[in-house]
């Protein structure tokens, strides 16, 4: 098969339409890259519910036992899970998944041992490339010995470790109701949550990659209305919304009201300070001006990124952080080899209700204090052109402005980020303020210089 790479090999992970940009044949080349970069001598595997992705992965498989290296393949897991795995055997890992990508997508995120992620360039480039070289010449010759192709089931164990960072059996009788979007979080809620004090609804568990209920993308809010309106039906304390790898989780409050990630990144936080006095927690800059409030409140030392996984896992093995949090729902547990876990992040918030008497409502409030827009996407013709206008128009006022990522404008009342996206002609607009009146007047400020027409 012929391929543009470029096309699929993104800043943090493989992910295209499939066979149309990649297939099994590339996915055993991936495999055989993957492992003569990281020079892995065993390697672990796990796939997500896509109908495309036990050929893929199996493929990977023979990929990397070609070269020599022994697969441990774990199956159906969550994202989190596989990191478990790499982190919990020391073993390079590769997940086959397209997150909350529509059906006919695949993709890979890998690696190395201890859940250390592979960016493009930490490895994925040089995987690219080997792979490309591959496909035109043809396989590399095989290890005078190939490695050795073995099963292992990892569920409970990965649903053990989870257990043992957060414990949940002397909380009060919760009512959760838990959508998992026919993804992962079908195969790991029972399992992690089964047998603690808790009356689990279970929504859309069936594993199914064609996502015949609703895109398994909580973070576009059509795809939980049916989980507001189920939490109000039931009566239920709060509800769950997995992403289709179900590495992400999303909150809804007893009265069906999602809460802001950044809410929930500052309550994590709070907890994990309490175990770990004076610790750093990482947040990107577009979380709330909440979050490093409350870590400075409870004694912790905050720390500013950029947005984006490998961002936030460098800066949190460099500064020892025993926990990050991003806008988009990712949290990161230094417990948890610094990789994200939306399940982690889920027990936390379960754990912290269940130990008092009061609502989930009640509870976030004191992490939710100011008025967001969300993230509001505009197209535009040139992203630079777009970005300079909105900064020429701010730059005299009594404002603080910097390029972290994007560019941030920060007042007494308020801030806002403008961000462009990597792979489409977009900007990414996010406001916060003290007040709604005024979010919503600054909001509508930035909209009409990104928006207007020379």
């Amino acid at each position: 098969m012929t391929a543009d790479l470029s096309q699929i090999v993104k800043a943090y992970d493989v992910r295209g339409v499939v066979p149309d940009q990649w297939d099994e044949t590339l996915a055993e080349l991936f495999g055989a890259a993957f492992v003569r970069v990281t020079r892995a001598d065993a390697i672990v595997i796990g796939h997500d519910m896509r109908p495309s992705s036990p050929g893929l992965s199996n493929a990977f498989a023979r990929g990397a036992a070609r070269l020599g290296a022994d697969v441990t393949l774990i199956g159906l897991c969550s994202t989190d899970q596989l990191y478990f795995a790499s982190g919990s055997l020391g073993l390079p890992g590769a997940m086959f998944t397209a997150s909350h990508n529509p059906a006919q997508y695949n993709g890979i995120k890998m690696c190395r041992a201890g859940a250390a992620p592979v960016g493009q360039d930490t490895g994925l480039t040089e995987i690219r490339e080997l792979t490309e070289r591959w496909s035109e010449t043809g396989a590399p010759e095989a290890a005078a010995t190939p490695g050795t192709i073995t099963e292992r089931d990892t569920l409970t164990d990965y649903a053990d470790h989870l257990r043992s960072l957060v414990d949940l059996t002397a909380i009060r009788p919760l009512k959760v109701v838990v959508d998992a979007g026919n993804g992962m979080g079908g195969h790991t809620v029972p399992t992690v949550l089964g047998g603690l004090p808790l009356d689990v609804v279970p929504m859309y568990f069936e594993l199914d990659g064609t996502f015949p209920n609703h895109e398994a993308n909580p973070l576009d809010p059509k795809n939980i209305v049916d989980l507001q309106a189920r939490v109000l039906a039931e009566g239920a304390d709060l509800g769950l919304a997995f992403d289709g790898d179900a590495d992400r989780c999303f909150v809804v409050d007893e009265r069906g009201e999602p809460v802001p990630p950044s809410a929930i990144t500052a309550l994590v936080a709070a907890r994990e300070l309490a175990k770990h006095p004076g610790g750093t927690i990482i947040h990107n800059l577009i979380t709330s001006w909440s979050v490093p409030e409350v870590v400075r409140e409870h004694g912790g030392e905050p720390v500013r990124t950029r947005v984006g996984h490998s961002f936030i896992k460098e800066e949190m093995a460099k500064s020892g952080a025993i926990f990050g949090g991003e806008h988009s729902a990712h949290y990161y547990f230094k417990d948890f080899w610094n990789a994200d876990t939306g399940m982690l992040a889920a027990l936390h918030v379960l754990a912290a209700l269940g130990g008092q008497d009061g609502t989930l409502s009640d509870l976030v409030s004191a992490y939710d204090r100011y008025a967001a827009s969300g993230e509001i996407n505009s197209t535009v013709a040139d992203q630079t052109a777009s970005t300079t206008k909105v900064r020429a128009a701010y730059e005299n006022g009594d404002v603080v402005l910097d390029e972290l990522d994007g560019l941030t404008v920060t007042a007494e009342d308020w801030w806002f980020n403008l961000r462009a996206s990597n792979t489409e002609p977009l900007l990414r607009l996010n406001v916060e303020a003290r007040d709604a009146a005024t979010m919503a007047k600054v909001r509508d400020e930035v909209l009409a210089l990104v928006r207007a027409t020379d």
